[in-house]
């Protein structure tokens, strides 16, 4: 815990074997609760993570990224948590930040709080393609300019939420696939929920999970109709769910449950 809030960490898996182990064994004994939900990975994900004693979801297919991030995020609600850290188990983000991000919103400084690769200027430094970090820097502008605030980055996989982000957005609105990131984000601002930026840096390596060029290509033009989305919406031209207070949330009645538990014993 801590301000007396209760602390969870979420982990969007998919074959994530390879790396869990080192992720795991570097978050901070402060964390209250550690889910993992699995997109029906092949390999040895789910059997390893209930080695480390993490509390366990498995989708029944693979049902993409988005989707992944609504079952941890409901899930981390429903074991009371206060404060939710999502980390991707690929060990390119270091865990060691959990206690920075997590305070900046148990202490109400921010709501939303994003482990930013671009500040510090490290990010090729760890590995980052060239072409990433490019299409990174001007997707950023974009956004920066349309959604009138002024953030490093918006497509960092690292980010810490108040259990009120979790609650109010209506997330179910959002993409299965990696633009619901980027989309969580728009919806951040349009609601005015304070975001901040901590500097954190990377590492890409082989067995770190990154998706390719034709679906980075697929996700830039994801981010650019989000972007235009949301100031349309702004300008009153368009009404679209995902901007809606009536937009279905994760604590609404009749959502349909993809993930079932796979442990039996809760983790202390």
């Amino acid at each position: 815990m801590i301000n007396g809030k209760r602390i969870a960490v979420v982990m969007p898996a998919y074959n994530a074997e390879k790396t869990l182990q080192a992720t795991v064994g570097e978050v901070p004994e402060l964390v209250d609760v550690c889910i993992l939900v699995d997109d029906h990975s092949k390999d040895q994900t789910v059997d390893l993570a209930h080695r480390l004693g993490l509390l366990v979801f498995q989708h029944d297919r693979n049902y993409g990224y988005g989707r992944n991030q609504q079952t941890c995020y409901r899930e981390a609600l429903a074991a009371g948590a206060d404060v939710v850290i999502m980390l991707h188990p690929d060990y390119q983000y270091t865990p060691l930040l959990i206690t920075a991000m997590a305070s900046m919103v148990a202490y109400d400084v921010y709501d939303v709080v994003l482990g930013s690769r671009i500040i510090g200027g490290r990010a090729m430094l760890g590995g980052m393609p060239i072409y990433k970090y490019i299409a990174n820097r001007l997707l950023t502008a974009f956004e920066n300019l349309f959604l009138g605030v002024k953030l490093s980055e918006y497509h960092t996989g690292y980010r810490a939420f108040s259990r009120k982000v979790l609650t109010d957005l209506p997330l179910l609105e959002n993409s299965d696939d990696f633009v619901f990131d980027n989309q969580m984000l728009a919806q951040c601002v349009h609601f005015g929920f304070r975001i901040g930026e901590v500097s954190c840096p990377t590492k890409y390596f082989e067995e770190a999970s990154s998706i390719n060029f034709r679906r980075s290509v697929e996700y830039g033009f994801g981010v650019l109709a989000t972007t235009l989305e949301f100031a349309l919406q702004r300008f009153g031209l368009i009404h679209l769910p995902r901007f809606s207070d009536k937009g279905r949330k994760l604590g609404d009645g009749g959502e349909t449950y993809y993930a079932a538990r796979t442990d039996t014993v809760r983790p202390a």
